[in-house]
């Protein structure tokens, strides 16, 4: 079994990327793996194995194909059903030395040239229409021409080509800059121009490390891996010294001062994660009256009580501190980033919670912001945001709320009974695809099969009519959750149809809303005359545990199973036993 690791591929010497990723490859389960496919009218042989270990040490198992050399169009129709495609195509290779004979060119010829790609990126994305997930690299002209100081043809034909992708990419597609990459790695350490000229392998290994680190947030995101909660310590890390030492006057984090600019912009950096919908608790150990001071009368604080979930302000250890956000917020502890400016803290982190992703600023305080942008910030990176996760700091401390309500109650009836719970189903919502494909995304434990959906997948079940979308909003005395629940129905035949699709989100999780969910789904499908029956589903991983008996508490009946990984079930609608959640209210919206 893969297990995650936090390995930096990126300081390997590509010899040891080869031995260590097939040492990995030994555990790849056929028909378990993340198919990725390379199409390139470029020899990129070198990214194969550099992609694959990259992924498969954060417990993905990836399998990369390469088509054949420039042929991108054929490719694009005979890969299109792969969990992802990456796309290389070069402008310099279109013709043979393109790049320097781009300006003896009349202007007639560069349209034609142009009309002639826009067409070629016309057709692959027309055969890319059903594709999961496709990285098309934007064109660049970094590589060439790169010491001219007026604009040559060569920039200004790259420059119109992208503006077209940028205008008819379509929602499956990611438009990568590999402006970004190249300016990382420096233009001379990304080409490889003896290799170029002679076998068409422009790129070094050095450029395809960092593309692949670039590129790493959006498929980890893509399979439910990125982060959601940011933990992060309070003096030295949220500003310049000691509160219990310096005092409140004394402590930095003002424009004005050299080393507080620094805390300020890391601050503000918080907030933008904030706004994003990253969850932020403080863990700190300091007296929580002070801290409180700070946070409501400083001057130089950006972060306000609104923007904190949680705080975990006391004298106890930061290994205990974080196991209790993750009870209480109901996450995992993978979902966790750890911040400190503590060696020890962020040491103890590591080795006792291997889960969480603790960092430490950095001895440089002038670093700090980028060290913020670089290795934080890409963590917490969403395949599909959405107008929930502006609203995600208020439900998170509504769900505080409600923990705290639940121990004043003797039992657990008396307390789900007391929170009004309200549901609000809908059927192939269009405006909430963004939302939707991010649930497919990020839910793990309440969620049965796990697939992971991107937002042209969802759109395209919601425009076929073998497929239906049921999104749940759901809401109660404390507030609204927003859309936490779903289920992909998949009409198989006449008489059946299959849950392809059941998850919902921690925060709704305990209060048998799934069992209302159910109830729901059955008295739905009897309107419908001809469907029978209803397959479904188990599929096992690591998180999904809780869920296991799931089915079998709704008197569904197991047909088949693989004791390694599913297990399959159906039930006949007349014989489903309504279980009948008297404090969950289902309506349609």
């Amino acid at each position: 079994m893969i297990q995650e690791n936090n390995q930096n591929f990126f300081d390997l010497k590509y010899s040891e990327i080869l031995i260590l990723n097939r040492s990995f490859g030994k555990f790849l389960q056929e028909g378990n793996e993340y198919k990725i496919s390379i199409i390139s009218n470029i020899v990129c042989v070198q990214i194969n194995e550099i992609i694959e270990y990259a992924f498969r040490v954060k417990g993905i198992p990836a399998q990369v194909k390469l088509g054949d050399y420039d042929n991108i169009i054929q490719d694009s129709l005979k890969f299109n059903n792969s969990d992802l495609i990456i796309i290389f195509y070069e402008i310099s290779n279109l013709i043979e030395g393109l790049q320097y004979k781009i300006e003896t060119f009349n202007q007639k010829k560069i349209d034609e040239l142009i009309l002639f790609v826009k067409a070629q990126i016309d057709l692959v994305f027309i055969n890319l229409k059903e594709a999961k997930l496709v990285l098309f690299n934007k064109f660049s002209s970094l590589l060439f021409n790169i010491e001219n100081i007026e604009k040559s043809k060569y920039f200004l034909f790259v420059e119109q080509l992208n503006s077209y992708l940028e205008e008819v990419s379509p929602l499956n597609i990611i438009l990568i800059d590999t402006d970004k990459v190249i300016s990382k790695v420096g233009s001379v350490k990304s080409i490889n121009s003896r290799n170029y000229r002679y076998s068409k392998a422009l790129y070094t290994v050095d450029f395809y490390k960092s593309y692949v680190k670039y590129i790493q947030p959006i498929i980890l995101s893509a399979n439910g891996k990125s982060k959601k909660v940011l933990a992060i310590d309070c003096d030295n890390t949220l500003w310049k010294g000691v509160l219990g030492e310096d005092g409140f006057d004394k402590i930095e984090m003002s424009l004005l001062t050299k080393d507080g600019s620094i805390f300020h912009d890391v601050q503000n950096l918080i907030l933008a994660l904030v706004d994003r919908g990253v969850i932020l608790c403080l863990v700190s150990k300091n007296n929580i009256v002070d801290i409180d001071n700070v946070i409501e009368n400083h001057t130089d604080m950006n972060i306000s009580n609104d923007s904190i979930v949680l705080k975990k302000i006391n004298w106890n250890d930061k290994v205990a501190n974080i196991s209790e956000i993750s009870n209480e917020l109901n996450v995992g502890l993978d979902s966790i980033v750890f911040l400190d400016d503590s060696s020890f803290e962020v040491d103890s982190v590591q080795k006792l919670l291997p889960e969480v992703v603790a960092l430490q600023v950095p001895k440089r305080l002038y670093e700090f912001p980028t060290m913020f942008e670089k290795e934080v910030i890409p963590l917490f990176y969403n395949l599909s945001n959405s107008s929930n996760d502006i609203k995600k700091t208020k439900m998170y401390k509504d769900q505080y709320l409600r923990k705290l309500a639940k121990k004043k109650f003797d039992n657990i009836d008396g307390y789900l009974k007391s929170l009004n719970i309200r549901i609000s189903a809908d059927i192939n919502h269009l405006d909430s695809i963004s939302r939707i494909a991010q649930l497919t995304q990020k839910t793990n434990q309440f969620n049965l099969t796990t697939r992971r959906y991107t937002e042209s997948e969802i759109k395209g079940f919601m425009e076929n009519k073998e497929y239906s979308v049921l999104s749940f909003k759901v809401a109660d005395k404390f507030g609204d959750n927003g859309l936490t629940g779903l289920i992909i129905l998949k009409y198989t035949d006449n008489v059946s149809v299959e849950i392809d699709t059941l998850l919902m989100s921690c925060r709704i999780i305990g209060k048998n809303i799934e069992l209302a969910l159910m109830d729901y789904l059955v008295e739905m499908l009897n309107k419908n005359k001809k469907i029978t029956r209803v397959i479904s589903k188990y599929i096992k991983t690591a998180k999904n545990i809780q869920v296991s008996d799931f089915y079998t508490k709704c008197g569904f009946q197991k047909i088949d199973s693989n004791i390694e990984r599913d297990a399959r079930y159906c039930i006949n609608l007349t014989d489903y036993k309504y279980l009948n959640i008297s404090y969950v209210r289902v309506e349609d919206e």
